[in-house]
């Protein structure tokens, strides 16, 4: 059983920066895809960033790309995500993800991933 463990959310003023953190444990699989997903309040959970933990493929949704980085330490097991240029938009609990697999490319789809953290709240002020 996989687990994820996010922190780093925080309030901060517009274009600000954050680094989100989520700490991975339980896996014994060498391949997973692994990604950030966040819901604004009213909102469905979206995907913002997704990585192939063994290629180091990256994949970003559009409103993010040129501002956000996703990034892993596998020594340490973690999972990152440096946000920077923050605007109101980006307020949202935002969730670490994971799923094994063999596939080409990781998918920016919440459906696809099975392992789900509790979320690390990002504020976003004017």
């Amino acid at each position: 059983q996989v687990q994820l463990a996010e922190s780093g959310g925080d309030s901060v003023q517009v274009g600000g920066s954050l680094r989100l953190s989520c700490v991975v444990s339980g896996s014994t699989y060498r391949r997973y895809c692994m990604g950030w997903f966040r819901q604004a309040p009213g909102k469905e959970r979206e995907g913002v960033a997704v990585i192939d933990n063994a290629s180091s493929s990256t994949t970003y949704t559009d409103s993010v790309k040129d501002r956000f980085t996703i990034s892993q330490d596998n020594t340490r097991n973690t999972l990152y995500l440096q946000m920077n240029s923050l605007n109101p938009e980006d307020t949202a609990m935002y969730y670490c993800a994971a799923v094994r697999t063999a596939l080409s490319s990781c998918p920016l789809v919440e459906r696809s991933y099975n392992y789900w953290g509790r979320g690390t709240q990002v504020t976003v002020s004017s």
